[in-house]
């Protein structure tokens, strides 16, 4: 007995609804913290989805074009410098005028002019260089609308706003309904998002090239990280002394895992650009600056992965009279890898949604072409994403948000990746 009287089970007794109360609350603010978080997930998920899922379609207009030879081919012959020349604007022009007769005036004309994508010019030249037997006949071609245009279609204009509070007039509005209602107007699935490279105009922009450029950049990285973060990993953990200078290194590579990612993008413009001179706005330099970045996160994987094969493999591996090399490349290994390409993925994951050090060192450029080595200049899909958000066209936020949902779908694909390898292969001791 206690000196109070009561024994220890009565005063545990005593406190017990107490606790069990705290305990409660405790598990009910977890709980409210999860559902809290998920709330947010699932807004910036919808958000993002509602703004860019249509920017996966594109507006398009029939127009009816005549392949006038006087303004093709004035000379005949049908010669390709000739039929690339041309001017195909003209052409344009006169097309869709021939839509509307009855507009006059030149501002009126230059509204008008508006209607199509300057992209038309291009698509009309492509059509007569593959086929030059069009030059001279009519005939009704689809043709991308301007994007204001593919903003009004996909009802991302207000039409009840004053008229200088709109890109489009009042006049182009009644044109474009015109159309529409002659069936002259439809949405198509916009391939040109996945096939083109970055544009001035929005309705021509695609995310190809950025994604060719953060595929070199992460092809680099992948092949410099994963065998200097393996053979560091084994190094450390089987070869290396136990002393100070190990120690030394385990802990700064520790804490560069947590050095932000922009630093790793001034260290590679101050080695990589200013002092070794390789090419700015290049995947070579956005891969080595990755691999600066996701090697500490593979070598503390790999090393964790290494650590958890049991020391019975190494002992019975060394009785049957293995080398120590031999025991590591044959025995532990192979049991270590699934370990070691979780955290490979991982890293590769995070390094895809950089973009601080690709800012850092150029690839922040605008970028037409589609790279076709490491060596091209090339921006990477966040950059891209980064560009087109800073652009004050409502369809440049459209098509960022669309690039959005495409990034994250590989990076969900890349941890889904992590998580059956880990399943799959991973042993338990």
């Amino acid at each position: 007995m206690a000196a109070s009287g009561k024994s220890t089970i009565e005063r545990v007794r005593a406190t017990l609804a107490r606790r069990n109360r705290a305990e409660r609350r405790f598990k009910n603010f977890g709980r409210a913290a999860v559902l809290l978080g998920l709330l947010f997930l699932v807004l910036v998920f919808v958000n993002i989805i509602l703004t860019g899922y249509s920017a996966f379609w594109q507006t398009f207009v029939k127009l009816p074009v005549h392949f006038d030879a006087r303004v093709i081919d004035p000379r005949g012959g049908a010669d390709p410098e000739t039929l690339g020349s041309a001017d195909y604007g003209a052409l344009v022009k006169a097309s869709v005028r021939s839509l509307f007769p009855d507009v006059s005036g030149r501002r009126h004309r230059r509204e008008l002019g508006k209607l199509v994508s300057r992209g038309t010019v291009f698509q009309l030249r492509r059509m007569v260089l593959e086929d030059p037997s069009l030059v001279g006949s009519s005939t009704e071609v689809w043709v991308p609308v301007d994007d204001d245009y593919d903003m009004l279609h996909k009802g991302n204009v207000d039409r009840t706003l004053p008229e200088t509070d709109r890109r489009l007039s009042d006049r182009q509005i009644a044109w474009f309904d015109r159309l529409a209602d002659d069936g002259r107007v439809e949405s198509r699935f916009n391939i040109t998002f996945f096939t083109a490279g970055d544009s001035r105009e929005p309705e021509l922009a695609g995310i190809r090239g950025a994604a060719m450029g953060s595929f070199f950049t992460l092809a680099v990285t992948l092949l410099l990280s994963f065998p200097l973060g393996v053979a560091t990993s084994v190094y450390l953990e089987e070869f290396a002394p136990r002393n100070r200078l190990t120690a030394l290194i385990e802990v700064n590579i520790n804490n560069l895992a947590a050095v932000p990612s922009i630093v790793f993008g001034l260290l590679g413009l101050a080695v990589f650009i200013n002092l070794f001179g390789l090419p700015r706005s290049a995947p070579l330099v956005g891969g080595l600056v990755l691999t600066l970045m996701t090697l500490p996160t593979i070598i503390i994987a790999g090393r964790a992965a290494l650590t958890s094969v049991p020391p019975s493999i190494r002992e019975a591996a060394l009785g049957v009279g293995a080398s120590k090399l031999q025991m590591i490349v044959h025995h532990v290994l192979p049991l270590a890898m699934p370990g070691m390409l979780t955290g490979t993925i991982i890293g590769m994951a995070r390094a895809l949604g950089e973009t601080a050090p690709l800012l850092m060192i150029g690839m922040v450029a605008f970028v037409v072409d589609v790279p076709q080595s490491v060596t091209d200049a090339a921006t990477a899909l966040p950059v891209q994403i980064f560009l087109w958000l800073d652009s004050p066209e409502r369809a440049f936020v459209e098509r960022a948000s669309a690039a959005i949902m495409v990034l994250l779908a590989f990076l969900v694909a890349m941890n889904a990746l992590a998580v059956v390898l880990r399943r799959r292969f991973e042993r338990r001791w």
